[in-house]
């Protein structure tokens, strides 16, 4: 699965919590979204450096910038929900990243862990 087709399945499967999602489909989705929300900022940067845009322009950027940045947390949960599901835990535990110091830690220790042929709370407690 390439980077484009993970972004895509997670943008048309926001509202599906059911199935899995493989940690290539994961990983694809987070690293392209992190990447517009980056480069539109540092685009922004430029424009504004280089006196390309007015403030207006700018702040008419960021409020677009917001709304993805609002309207991408429905397919982050989404992944998440299912990528939890794929390795065998319940989704609750998508709430060990509120834990300090290590709660983000231990997130992206169980988002790395490889595909199971799990049924929920069947994986190896972690």
């Amino acid at each position: 699965m390439g980077p484009v087709e993970a972004f895509t399945i997670a943008w048309r499967k926001s509202f599906t919590y059911g199935g899995k999602a493989t940690r290539a489909e994961y990983w694809w989705f987070y690293l392209v979204n992190l990447i517009v929300i980056i480069g539109v900022y540092v685009l922004m940067g430029i424009a504004a450096a280089n006196g390309l845009v007015d403030i207006q322009g700018l702040q008419f950027v960021f409020s677009l910038l917001f709304i993805y940045v609002l309207a991408s947390a429905f397919p982050n949960l989404s992944i998440v929900v299912r990528r939890l599901r794929d390795i065998g835990k319940k989704w609750t535990w998508m709430f060990i990243s509120l834990v300090p110091f290590i709660g983000g830690i231990w997130f992206i220790v169980l988002m790395c862990q490889p595909s199971g042929k799990y049924e929920i709370g069947q994986a190896s407690s972690m």
